[in-house]
């Protein structure tokens, strides 16, 4: 029951901070000034935030119960206290709540977006202390702790535009937004896959080596990480399909049935990997830590 509770918390606070951060970001870089955001947006980010706080939150009182058996006043505080991964989570509590705030205070706007995707940006990073980077020793710990911070950033500018671009494709009232910023991303989009790609390495660098490759099929690590990388080319097809074939037929006037399908299936995806991200921090990487 508790490990399942784990894994609840994990994917929660991988998904709050990916709507969180690369929502608002999307909205910031790809919609023109003064262009209001989709139907639902306000929602949906302030849903995110609602979910990465209590998330977070939870994240901390589990901790505290596998650190000390039961939830105690001690335990909570020392998970907050003396863990890395206490302090990130509530770092990570307080930005989600103070993202919450500034989307209710802050004007309709350009602005109100920035300032979101910023506290965002803190959440999201906070996350790189809840996975295996927070636990490297030794020279290259401090380069794997970024490379797991710029790939959460990374991963959440891509599937916040996801859920974005999923807004913005629902109706034919978005049509006129959904094609530049389809041509928008469409720029960016090597740029994220490529940092994935080089901090991804990095990480399978540290936490397997050379020496390990041949164990990735015999641990259960190994498995959910290829099963993780399966669903990431799926991902890049889909995303090469967007960019080749949906977009120029976006521009010319085709139905949006075929893109509005593929922006589905590629965000479907991309929840069942960060379903298998939260699983893979609570795993043991074949030769970590030898």
């Amino acid at each position: 029951m508790l490990d399942a509770a784990v894994l609840a918390v994990r994917f929660l606070q991988y998904a709050g901070a990916a709507l969180l951060f690369g929502v608002p970001l999307f909205f910031v870089y790809a919609l023109p000034a003064g262009s209001p955001g989709p139907r639902g947006s306000r929602a949906m980010v302030g849903g995110a935030a609602a979910v990465l706080a209590v998330g977070s939150a939870a994240a901390i009182a589990v901790q505290a119960s596998v650190f000390a058996g039961w939830l105690t006043g001690e335990s909570l505080g020392a998970v907050v206290t003396y863990m890395a991964f206490g302090k990130a989570a509530l770092v990570r509590t307080v930005a989600a709540l103070f993202a919450l705030g500034l989307l209710l205070a802050l004007p309709r706007g350009r602005w109100r977006w920035s300032a979101v995707a910023a506290a965002g940006a803190v959440a999201a990073a906070s996350l790189g202390w809840m996975g295996h980077g927070a636990a490297s020793e030794g020279p290259l710990a401090g380069v794997h702790l970024a490379a797991d911070v710029l790939h959460v950033l990374a991963a959440c500018a891509w599937l916040g535009a996801l859920a974005a671009f999923v807004l913005l494709a629902r109706g034919e009232a978005g049509r006129a937004q959904l094609h530049p910023a389809l041509r928008t991303f469409s720029a960016l989009g090597p740029a994220l896959i490529a940092l994935l790609v080089l901090s991804g390495l990095a990480n399978t660098w540290v936490l397997i080596g050379p020496d390990h490759i041949a164990d990735l099929v015999r641990s259960a690590y190994g498995r959910v990480l290829l099963a993780k990388l399966v669903l990431f080319a799926a991902m890049l097809a889909l995303a090469a399909a967007n960019r080749y074939r949906h977009t120029p037929a976006v521009a010319e006037g085709a139905p949006l049935g075929p893109v509005r399908r593929s922006l589905a299936w590629e965000a479907a995806l991309g929840l069942a990997v960060l379903a298998l991200v939260a699983w893979l921090g609570t795993l043991a990487p074949p030769g970590f830590g030898l």
